[in-house]
Order: C-alpha cells, then structure tokens, then sequence
C-alpha cells in the first residue's frame, strides 16, 4: 500500500483523528472540509496540505492536482446528528449524500485505483429485535440521518459494482472520546457540572461505546480489505451498556450526591438499544483497545481542564 492519504472532513471530531493516525504510521496526509483549520491545528493532527472548500469534484481535483492521487480516501465528511437531520433534512442530505456522490465520481473519472473507506452509521440499522446486530441485518432506518447513511452506502455498493472501485464501509456505533462537544457525554458533563442530571428515556436503553481511536484503527485497518466486493463491516466493541450506567460513571467523576432521572420519554429518531457484533472486525484482526471506564474517565478529564471555568 502507498503513502498518500485523503482524509475529508478532517477538522471534525472522526476525521481529525483518522488523520493523526494515519500521519503516526508515516502516511503523507491531506484533508479538504468546508471549515476553517488553523496551521496549528493542521501540524497537530499530522495535514501537509489543507483545503477549505466544500467536498466537490473541483475541489477534490484541485486537490489532488496539488498531491497526486491518493491511495486511500477516508471519507468523514458528511452529516454527524440524527436531531440535526431531523430540523434540516435538506442540509444532512447534501452533506452526507451528495458529498458521497462526489468522492466516488472523483475516484471513477480522476483516481479509480485509489481505495475508499466510507465511515458509516449503526443508525441504518433501525429498530432491531435482537443483539448484537451483524452486518447481515436488514438496514431499516428511521431517521432521515440514517436514511441519507444509507444512501451513500448504497452509492458506494453501487460504484463498487459497476466500475470497480475499491470500497469498504464501516458501520460506526456510539463513537466517544475527547474533544467531542455533543451527543450524551458532552451533556452528561454539563449537566453534572451544573447539578441538575435528568435525561431523555428511561435509562434502559443500551448503547455499544468505542472510543475514538478504536474508531480510527479499524477504518484505517479497513482500507486494506477494500475492494469491488464493497465489504461492510460493523464499527463497535461488541459490549451493550444502558444508559444509566453510563451516566452513572459520569458521574462519578463529579461526586454526584443524586443519580440521574430520566423523563421516560425518547427523543426522536432515537433507537431503544444498539450492540456490534464485531466477528468480522476481528477477523480483520481488530481488538479496541480502550476499556469504557478508561475512556470516561479521559473524557471527564478533558472536560473539567478545556471546559470548566
């Protein structure tokens, strides 16, 4: 495999350290987002070239005029929240769907040897019966993000097959770790730095948590096992936790006297209970390697020390 690696949607929480990590093992790394990086924050997580444009074939041309065809392409750019599809679903499909289209139609005309990782959603799965979930599981998406996750998956099956370009896709479940300023644990620390710790749901709902790095592993690993066949694969710990224990273990960390209340009723678009089965990531040779306590505990962490006045 080369050294030359596109990482889109660099600047975001996944994509930021894709890129660091990809840098750590000697790629050459370059990124393109729609948001501003300063040259700082590029030499930190490892980018020699940056663009701040949105995700087109200009743009990605433009790019690879300037660093010659990548090898891979990690494609994190795209929409990241199921509320914020549901307010603007316009918006979420141009950012997840459309970006998608034009990744693949930059590798089908510019670069058709380079290989794709596509960072994808447990959300596609839906409302399931039984756990843990394999990737043979009919996706059934109820929220317009998983919907619109679906659909560039199906983009992505469909440029694999008909113009043979290499393509794995990685079904992410709850991804956590510092530096993340949204979704459950950003709100759980808000809300135990400000004493009042009561949540959407009952708490029964179970999550399946990996950490960020785990993440970035296991979509870099993936980059090797690209191919037509469009391989699919579940990105989780295979370990389902509910709710209240996590929150619990937040807590913890602020000496909360109070556990936390759940108003008993779900946000929408929120599924009750997600868990990987992650028997084809470790046939890949995938093992997380970060404990849940280890991780919340790091993230409380950061919390207190870049959050906390």
């Amino acid at each position: 495999m080369g050294s030359q690696a596109i990482v889109t949607g660099a600047s975001g929480f996944i994509g930021s350290s894709v890129a660091r990590m990809l840098a750590h093992k000697g790629w050459t790394v370059h990124g393109i987002g729609s948001s501003h990086l300063a040259m700082e924050a590029q030499e930190q997580i490892g980018i020699k070239h940056w663009v701040q444009q949105d995700l087109t074939l200009a743009s990605l041309q433009g790019l690879a005029d300037k660093t010659g065809d990548p090898d891979i392409i990690i494609h994190c750019a795209g929409g990241s929240s199921v509320q914020a599809s549901i307010s603007n679903p316009y918006e979420d499909f141009a950012r997840t769907a459309n970006a998608t289209l034009n990744v693949l139609e930059f590798m089908r005309r510019y670069s058709p040897a380079s290989a794709l990782v596509y960072p994808s959603s447990a959300a596609v799965y839906g409302q399931t019966s039984s756990l843990p979930i394999a990737e043979s599981s009919t996706p059934k998406p109820f929220s317009p993000y998983g919907h619109h996750k679906r659909i560039a998956e199906i983009l992505c099956e469909s440029y694999s097959l008909q113009w043979q370009l290499s393509v794995s896709i990685v079904r992410l479940f709850s991804v956590y770790g510092a530096g993340l300023k949204k979704q459950l644990l950003w709100d759980a620390c808000q809300k135990a730095e400000q004493g009042a710790y009561s949540f959407f749901g009952s708490g029964a709902e179970i999550r399946d948590w990996l950490h960020v790095e785990d993440a970035s592993n296991l979509l870099i690993l993936a980059a090797e096992y690209a191919s037509p066949e469009c391989v699919i694969i579940n990105g989780g710990s295979g370990v389902g936790t509910s709710i209240n224990e996590i929150l619990k273990l937040v807590g913890s960390h602020f000496a909360l006297v109070s556990a936390p209340t759940f108003s008993g009723k779900a946000r929408e678009g929120d599924p009750d209970s997600y868990v990987a089965d992650i028997t084809k990531a470790q046939a890949l040779g995938f093992i997380p390697s970060f404990s849940l306590s280890d991780g919340i505990r790091q993230y409380v962490e950061w919390f207190k020390k870049e959050c906390m006045l």
